[in-house]
């Protein structure tokens, strides 16, 4: 497995759907993958979690794509209402039009494409690979709410691994049942005594090893 490897880090605008977005771009030298992220509830390109991971895995020789979902005055909205962060439809379109701005940028076009999506943002990446089969190889869930993907669950083809804290007992269901509705049954592997943001010491580590082990095997 390489490590690292210098990587070119960058701020990028990300053309999703006709919505710029803030983003930011960071690919390992003689990587070949571009991994894109989709945040959870009320979270941004800013997510201390999602960045530990993303940092992770540019040490394994990944690329990364952290972009807000959110405009920043739907964030503002959402702060105060939330009524953006559980819309599923939105949050899957932005991530959906993101991958068709990465396939037209001349230093990304002909990367393998997986996904990583955390909480609400997992049910964003499961739809936005059953809208682009051909484009996405794999996908990773962190604590995610595939349950929430609802009728794409048995359109996704990507390879899926489920990440669910072995004390997180709601989510975990949730995780069993969009497993079970899923046409390529996917690897739900539970952290033992990790809760829902995995916040105990040691449990996003094991996230981080189950992502790479799971990238490697399908975007390499």
């Amino acid at each position: 497995m390489p490590s690292g490897q210098p990587v070119n880090e960058r701020e990028v605008t990300v053309d999703a759907d006709g919505e710029p977005l803030d983003g930011f771009l960071t690919l390992p030298e003689g990587s070949h993958t571009l991994v894109l992220f989709a945040h959870g509830s009320g979270s941004s390109r800013f997510s201390p979690r999602n960045r530990a991971v993303a940092a992770e895995l540019n040490r394994a020789g990944f690329g990364t794509l952290l972009f807000d979902l959110l405009t920043a005055e739907e964030n503002r909205i959402d702060e105060q209402t939330r009524e953006f962060r559980f819309d599923i439809p939105l949050l899957a379109k932005r991530l959906t039009g993101a991958l068709d701005w990465a396939h037209l940028q001349p230093d990304l076009a002909q990367r393998h494409y997986g996904l990583f999506g955390s909480s609400t943002g997992a049910a964003a990446a499961l739809i936005a690979a059953a809208l682009r089969p051909t484009l996405v190889r794999a996908v990773v869930s962190r604590g995610g709410r595939p349950d929430l993907a609802g009728q794409a669950l048995p359109r996704v083809q990507a390879p899926t691994l489920l990440v669910v804290g072995g004390e997180d007992h709601q989510v975990i269901e949730l995780n069993r049942e969009a497993a079970a509705a899923m046409g390529q049954p996917p690897d739900l592997q539970l952290v033992p005594g990790a809760t829902h943001l995995f916040e105990e010491p040691g449990t996003l580590d094991q996230v981080v090893r189950l992502a790479i082990d799971w990238f490697d095997t399908h975007l390499r």
